[in-house]
């Protein structure tokens, strides 16, 4: 009998986390932790390509990190929200996502 391996098995898929980060390598890299945890991410790197990504995926959980100005942030979430008609019961946390990933790389 053949033991399958944890790195064999189909790996289910886990809850759509749409990640808007205008910073690549900060996009990138919260991705890749992400996706290491079994999420399945959908990045974006600006307003409108968050709701392209929003309709096309359906997310579970969106992230938003853009440089602006608290409110005009707010602003760009809540256009997220309403342009791509995402459900309001969908959590939409704005974050400082680059220096969460600064954060986790000196953690580790």
């Amino acid at each position: 009998m053949n033991k399958i391996l944890d790195d064999e098995r189909p790996k289910r898929a886990g809850p759509v986390i749409l990640v808007v980060e205008d910073v690549a390598e900060t996009r990138d890299g919260i991705e890749r932790l992400l996706s290491a945890d079994g999420y399945r991410v959908e990045v974006a790197r600006d307003q409108l390509d968050a709701i392209i990504s929003a309709r096309r995926r359906r997310p579970d959980l969106i992230l938003v990190s853009l440089a602006g100005l608290p409110l005009e942030v707010i602003a760009a979430a809540r256009a997220i929200r309403e342009d791509a008609g995402v459900d309001e019961n969908v959590p939409m946390l704005r974050s400082l996502l680059t220096r969460l990933l600064k954060e986790i790389r000196h953690a580790a």
